[in-house]
């Protein structure tokens, strides 16, 4: 039964050539969920009943590529291209073929198979390691779980994670109906879906799953149009529109076609991806630092249209932050109808004379908020006015001020200007800050217009009598709120430095502050000279930092936060070493591990005296391998001789049982 519902799926989702009714489906459906609730000794992670989701994922856990995922040289001409094909005969003699493909616009993903059983799941990151989404794309439909055909014993797929257009477009309608802000873009919307802690909510995204590549023992293909082609047959979803082409002029014949056809892709593209088509000549061709020298993106001209401008309207963020906004009469750009574009500040709008009224050409080229590129000074009437900049905020009404060599006005109102202060909660609450489980930015901005809290430190006297009974909050979850509130006081100084939102002082600033003062008390203290004197903390910086402290709002928040038991210092006994068994030593990490992850381990080299470092050199003293180590690392430990030690081996170094 569960074979046959895999095959339903891949006929809707896939081929989208669906075999049976949806009815008939979720009664076969319904009728495996009540096989399985009678027979849990059968439980199978893949089952077709979990596509559903259910799964809750607090921490995503990085994970080191098998393979390095590359970006791509980008060009945007024909010479580009040409100069391309020059470069790559001057490497290799013999003819070439290229594989042809649409570039999709999306989130790059990298899939694992074991046995022909999907495995895991992780973004590509950095190029050499990514974030574990495995919960989250299981729910996705087009994604195999099980291939019954005779693959590799382990293998990997590279592709794309998409928001194909009409779903978004239902998302949004919905939102709007509802009252919500509708979300900017699909790839943008893609990404966040990804990250979604609950993985039941991913599922009721429409996500989809478009394959271009396959990592496989060698000698598996020997194009990488051939991998193309067997990937299909096992079932993954890899577009029909690739192509084979022998030439330059083939390659711009498809370019060419693409660029005028692309808005009837149910999808984003944004260019097309050409690759050396022999996979042998790839592996000759090799690499740059950045890029394959066998492929390269031709990326699709930013698309531009004639609208009117009808307003300008002014956003308030939470550092104060004014930006103007364009209130355009809607047009169909790139697909997606545009009413609203970013003037981004009052230098931007001097520069391109920009009148009320005025006919302007709009440009969407990946940003969120397209913008204005230019205006049609022909079609300017009478009725065209010069853009007069705010002078006094939108929200408070507090009259802006524009510091010397700033390009942006700011509201100065930071107490009581509302975007201000619901932004800044809604900061401190984030993941990377206080992580507050149940608090999320509607449930702020609920709090914030009800006069429940005004900053953040109110947060820590609430009582779950006040939440019961507001806008979508039960006693559960008003119980919730306050544990999760509770739980943050736990939460360590470097992240609570974060969260109070300082200016300029983003997620690594702070550390190095809380690390390099050890108390908010001693850096509360710090003059501008000091700070500029610390490595990587310039004069910004440093004026935010002794501007924040200045103000006695903020001390009287923080004196608050103290009071409330929230973590305002280094806790030394946690960063003091309980051994020097490392000290002296440098050590690289890689790998998948079982019985701690890799931040664990490398918190234990560092309380056992040695250092972490993230890349392989002479200096190196050893290297923690677990499963799944980066190839280039091994090879390039190997060839240094330095010692790799297996994860017992680490444990054993270190004195430590588990």
């Amino acid at each position: 039964l569960r074979q046959e519902l895999h095959g339903h799926n891949y006929n809707y989702y896939v081929k989208d050539t669906p075999i049976i009714s949806d009815y008939e489906f979720d009664m076969l459906l319904k009728e495996l969920q009540q096989l399985e609730a009678r027979h849990p000794e059968l439980y199978d992670p893949n089952s077709p009943t979990l596509r559903v989701g259910g799964t809750v994922t607090k921490n995503f856990n990085t994970v080191v590529h098998d393979y390095r995922m590359y970006s791509l040289d980008n060009s945007y001409s024909e010479d580009d291209l040409r100069d391309w094909e020059k470069r790559l005969h001057r490497r290799i003699e013999e003819r070439s073929t290229y594989s042809c493909e649409l570039k999709y616009d999306g989130v790059s993903i990298c899939l694992t198979y074991e046995n022909g059983v999907f495995t895991q799941a992780v973004t590509r990151g950095d190029g050499f390691q990514g974030d574990d989404v495995t919960a989250n794309v299981r729910t996705i439909r087009s994604v195999p779980l099980v291939i019954t055909q005779n693959v590799p014993e382990r293998f990997q797929v590279w592709g794309e994670i998409i928001l194909p257009l009409e779903g978004f477009t239902e998302m949004n309608a919905r939102r709007i109906e509802n009252g919500e802000e509708p979300y900017a873009n699909p790839r943008n919307t893609t990404s966040g879906s990804l990250k979604l802690q609950d993985s039941a909510e991913v599922a009721k995204r429409p996500l989809d799953c478009l394959i271009y590549a396959v990592r496989a023992e060698e000698g598996t293909f020997a194009t990488q149009y051939e991998s193309l082609q067997q990937l299909r047959s096992w079932g993954f979803k890899v577009p029909e529109e690739s192509v084979e082409a022998d030439s330059i002029e083939e390659i711009l014949k498809f370019i060419h076609h693409w660029d005028q056809h692309r808005h009837e892709l149910p999808y984003e593209t944004d260019g097309v991806v050409i690759k050396v088509n022999s996979l042998e000549q790839q592996e000759r061709l090799g690499y740059t630092a950045k890029a394959p020298r066998w492929a390269m993106a031709y990326k699709f001209r930013a698309e531009s249209a004639e609208t009117l401008l009808e307003e300008v309207t002014y956003q308030v963020g939470r550092t104060g932050a004014i930006t103007p906004v364009a209130n355009l009469t809607p047009i169909l750009l790139a697909g997606t109808v545009v009413k609203r574009a970013s003037l981004h500040n009052a230098d931007q709008i001097e520069k391109l004379d920009i009148h009320v009224r005025d006919y302007v050409y709009v440009e969407k080229g990946g940003d969120i908020i397209p913008k204005i590129t230019r205006v049609n000074f022909t079609k300017r009437k009478p009725d065209a006015l010069p853009i007069t900049y705010a002078t006094h905020c939108p929200a408070c009404t507090t009259e802006l001020v524009r510091k010397e060599g700033e390009a942006q006005h700011y509201c100065p109102n930071e107490t009581a200007c509302p975007p201000q202060v619901i932004g800044r909660i809604q900061h401190f609450i984030s993941r990377k800050a206080m992580d507050i489980e149940g608090l999320g930015a509607e449930t702020i901005a609920l709090f914030v217009n009800t006069g429940l809290v005004t900053n953040y430190a109110d947060l820590y006297e609430l009582r779950k009598e006040q939440l019961i009974g507001l806008e979508r909050l039960a006693e559960k979850s008003a119980q919730n709120i306050v544990d999760g509130v509770a739980q943050s006081k736990a939460i360590p100084f470097p992240k609570v430095l974060f969260a109070l939102g300082i200016r300029h002082v983003g997620e690594t600033v702070a550390k190095k502050l809380a690390l390099e003062y050890g108390s908010i008390d001693r850096l509360a203290q710090a003059s501008e000279e000091e700070l500029v004197a610390i490595n990587e903390i310039g004069e910004k910086i440093a004026q935010s930092v002794v501007a924040f402290f200045a103000l006695p709002n903020n001390r009287e928040l923080i004196e608050r936060l103290r009071s409330h038991g929230v973590q305002l210092e280094i806790d030394q006994s946690a960063s003091e070493p309980v051994s020097t068994v490392l000290e002296g030593k440098a050590l690289v990490v890689s790998g998948v591990f079982t019985h701690k992850n890799r931040d664990e381990i490398k918190a234990l080299i560092e309380t056992n005296g040695g250092k972490v470092a993230s890349s392989i050199s002479s200096k190196t003293s050893y290297v923690v391998a677990g499963e799944k180590m980066g190839p280039s690392k091994l090879a390039k430990a190997t060839q240094l001789g330095i010692p790799i030690l297996t994860e017992t081996d680490f444990y054993k170094l270190i004195q430590v049982e588990v």
